[in-house]
Protein backbone atom coordinates (compact mmCIF):
# COMPACT_ATOMS: atom_id res chain seq x y z
CA UNK A 1 0.00 0.00 0.00
CA UNK A 2 1.06 3.49 -0.90
CA UNK A 3 2.18 5.74 2.16
CA UNK A 4 -0.05 8.40 2.72
CA UNK A 5 -0.38 11.16 5.43
CA UNK A 6 -2.04 14.18 6.14
CA UNK A 7 -1.16 17.61 6.69
CA UNK A 8 -2.23 21.46 5.87
CA UNK A 9 -2.58 22.70 2.48
CA UNK A 10 -2.09 26.15 1.20
CA UNK A 11 -2.08 28.39 -1.74
CA UNK A 12 0.57 26.67 -3.49
CA UNK A 13 -2.23 23.42 -3.28
CA UNK A 14 -4.81 25.20 -4.83
CA UNK A 15 -4.34 23.98 -8.32
CA UNK A 16 -4.77 19.99 -7.11
CA UNK A 17 -7.48 21.14 -4.62
CA UNK A 18 -9.36 23.13 -7.74
CA UNK A 19 -8.99 19.90 -9.59
CA UNK A 20 -10.55 17.80 -7.19
CA UNK A 21 -13.12 20.72 -6.58
CA UNK A 22 -13.84 20.72 -10.11
CA UNK A 23 -15.05 16.77 -10.07
CA UNK A 24 -17.16 17.24 -7.45
CA UNK A 25 -19.32 20.12 -8.83
CA UNK A 26 -19.52 17.72 -12.10
CA UNK A 27 -20.98 15.28 -10.16
CA UNK A 28 -25.06 15.88 -9.40
CA UNK A 29 -25.05 15.75 -6.02
CA UNK A 30 -21.76 16.36 -3.97
CA UNK A 31 -22.14 21.01 -4.58
CA UNK A 32 -23.98 23.25 -5.77
CA UNK A 33 -21.24 25.35 -6.82
CA UNK A 34 -21.55 25.46 -11.11
CA UNK A 35 -17.60 26.88 -11.32
CA UNK A 36 -14.38 26.39 -8.91
CA UNK A 37 -13.59 29.84 -7.87
CA UNK A 38 -10.63 31.60 -7.97
CA UNK A 39 -8.06 31.15 -4.87
CA UNK A 40 -8.79 34.82 -3.54
CA UNK A 41 -12.47 33.91 -3.44
CA UNK A 42 -12.40 30.83 -1.99
CA UNK A 43 -9.83 31.75 0.37
CA UNK A 44 -11.95 34.88 1.49
CA UNK A 45 -14.89 32.71 2.87
CA UNK A 46 -12.85 29.87 4.38
CA UNK A 47 -11.10 30.04 7.57
CA UNK A 48 -7.01 29.11 7.99
CA UNK A 49 -7.58 26.64 10.34
CA UNK A 50 -9.16 23.50 9.29
CA UNK A 51 -7.29 22.88 5.84
CA UNK A 52 -6.18 19.22 5.57
CA UNK A 53 -5.51 17.45 2.87
CA UNK A 54 -4.47 13.23 2.31
CA UNK A 55 -1.28 13.57 0.17
CA UNK A 56 -0.38 9.95 -1.35
CA UNK A 57 2.47 9.42 -3.53
CA UNK A 58 3.38 13.10 -3.47
CA UNK A 59 -0.33 13.74 -4.76
CA UNK A 60 -3.73 15.52 -2.93
CA UNK A 61 -5.71 12.97 -2.87
CA UNK A 62 -8.81 14.33 -0.97
CA UNK A 63 -9.06 17.97 1.38
CA UNK A 64 -11.24 19.44 4.08
CA UNK A 65 -11.59 23.00 4.54
CA UNK A 66 -14.08 25.05 7.34
CA UNK A 67 -16.42 28.09 6.55
CA UNK A 68 -17.94 30.17 9.58
CA UNK A 69 -21.32 28.78 9.89
CA UNK A 70 -21.97 33.10 10.96
CA UNK A 71 -20.71 35.99 10.90
CA UNK A 72 -22.55 36.53 14.41
CA UNK A 73 -20.15 36.44 17.28
CA UNK A 74 -21.77 33.75 19.61
CA UNK A 75 -21.41 31.22 16.31
CA UNK A 76 -17.70 32.13 16.37
CA UNK A 77 -17.04 27.74 17.57
CA UNK A 78 -19.35 26.91 14.30
CA UNK A 79 -17.66 25.79 10.78
CA UNK A 80 -19.52 24.10 8.13
CA UNK A 81 -17.21 21.78 6.89
CA UNK A 82 -16.43 20.68 2.92
CA UNK A 83 -14.56 17.76 1.79
CA UNK A 84 -13.64 16.64 -1.37
CA UNK A 85 -11.78 13.59 -2.40
CA UNK A 86 -10.65 12.98 -5.84
CA UNK A 87 -12.43 9.88 -7.75
CA UNK A 88 -9.24 7.49 -7.91
CA UNK A 89 -9.19 7.96 -3.91
CA UNK A 90 -12.71 7.13 -2.87
CA UNK A 91 -13.48 3.64 -0.66
CA UNK A 92 -10.53 3.59 1.02
CA UNK A 93 -11.04 5.18 4.54
CA UNK A 94 -9.28 8.25 3.75
CA UNK A 95 -12.54 10.61 4.27
CA UNK A 96 -12.67 9.33 7.78
CA UNK A 97 -9.27 9.81 8.49
CA UNK A 98 -9.62 13.21 7.26
CA UNK A 99 -12.51 13.83 9.08
CA UNK A 100 -11.08 12.69 12.70
CA UNK A 101 -7.76 14.84 11.62
CA UNK A 102 -10.29 17.97 11.11
CA UNK A 103 -12.06 17.27 14.44
CA UNK A 104 -8.65 17.88 16.57
CA UNK A 105 -7.49 20.49 14.25
CA UNK A 106 -11.06 22.45 14.57
CA UNK A 107 -10.78 22.02 18.63
CA UNK A 108 -7.21 23.26 18.58
CA UNK A 109 -8.97 26.35 16.80
CA UNK A 110 -11.74 26.24 19.60
CA UNK A 111 -14.39 25.28 17.22
CA UNK A 112 -16.96 23.42 19.01
CA UNK A 113 -18.98 22.50 16.38
CA UNK A 114 -18.44 21.09 12.85
CA UNK A 115 -21.80 20.43 10.71
CA UNK A 116 -21.80 19.15 7.18
CA UNK A 117 -24.72 20.28 4.73
CA UNK A 118 -25.01 17.44 2.29
CA UNK A 119 -27.14 16.32 -0.68
CA UNK A 120 -29.96 14.44 1.02
CA UNK A 121 -29.13 11.56 -2.37
CA UNK A 122 -25.65 11.96 -1.79
CA UNK A 123 -25.38 8.40 0.19
CA UNK A 124 -21.48 8.06 0.47
CA UNK A 125 -21.07 11.49 1.95
CA UNK A 126 -23.76 10.96 4.38
CA UNK A 127 -22.47 7.31 5.00
CA UNK A 128 -19.09 8.83 5.56
CA UNK A 129 -20.14 11.76 7.81
CA UNK A 130 -21.65 9.34 9.97
CA UNK A 131 -19.39 6.92 10.40
CA UNK A 132 -17.36 9.58 11.65
CA UNK A 133 -19.89 10.29 14.42
CA UNK A 134 -21.58 13.18 13.10
CA UNK A 135 -25.27 13.04 13.62
CA UNK A 136 -28.61 13.82 11.22
CA UNK A 137 -30.04 16.95 12.50
CA UNK A 138 -32.24 18.39 9.69
CA UNK A 139 -33.26 17.99 6.43
CA UNK A 140 -34.15 20.97 4.28
CA UNK A 141 -36.71 20.27 1.30
CA UNK A 142 -36.28 21.60 -2.32
CA UNK A 143 -33.29 24.20 -0.69
CA UNK A 144 -31.95 25.38 -4.12
CA UNK A 145 -31.68 23.91 -7.79
CA UNK A 146 -29.03 22.04 -9.59
CA UNK A 147 -28.85 21.38 -13.51
CA UNK A 148 -32.73 22.94 -12.54
CA UNK A 149 -33.56 20.02 -10.63
CA UNK A 150 -34.01 21.20 -6.47
CA UNK A 151 -31.96 19.65 -4.31
CA UNK A 152 -33.00 19.09 -0.69
CA UNK A 153 -29.98 18.87 2.06
CA UNK A 154 -29.15 16.95 5.12
CA UNK A 155 -27.65 18.82 8.07
CA UNK A 156 -25.13 17.18 10.12
CA UNK A 157 -23.10 18.29 12.88
CA UNK A 158 -20.47 17.00 15.37
CA UNK A 159 -19.75 17.91 18.52
CA UNK A 160 -16.42 18.62 20.05
CA UNK A 161 -15.16 15.53 22.43
CA UNK A 162 -13.45 18.47 23.90
CA UNK A 163 -14.97 21.76 23.82
CA UNK A 164 -18.64 22.68 25.14
CA UNK A 165 -18.98 19.74 27.56
CA UNK A 166 -18.68 21.77 30.40
CA UNK A 167 -21.34 21.38 33.37
CA UNK A 168 -23.03 24.40 33.44
CA UNK A 169 -25.59 26.30 35.86
CA UNK A 170 -26.66 27.80 31.96
CA UNK A 171 -28.57 25.52 29.76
Amino acid sequence: MTERYIRAWMKADWPAAAAIYEEGIQEPDATFEEIVPDWDDWDRVHLQRGRLMVETAGVMAAWTALAPVSARRAYAGAAEVSIYAASWARGQGIGKELLAALEEEAAAAGIWTLQATIFADNEPSLRLHSRAGFRTVGRREKIARKNGCWKDTIIMEKRSRWIGREESEHV
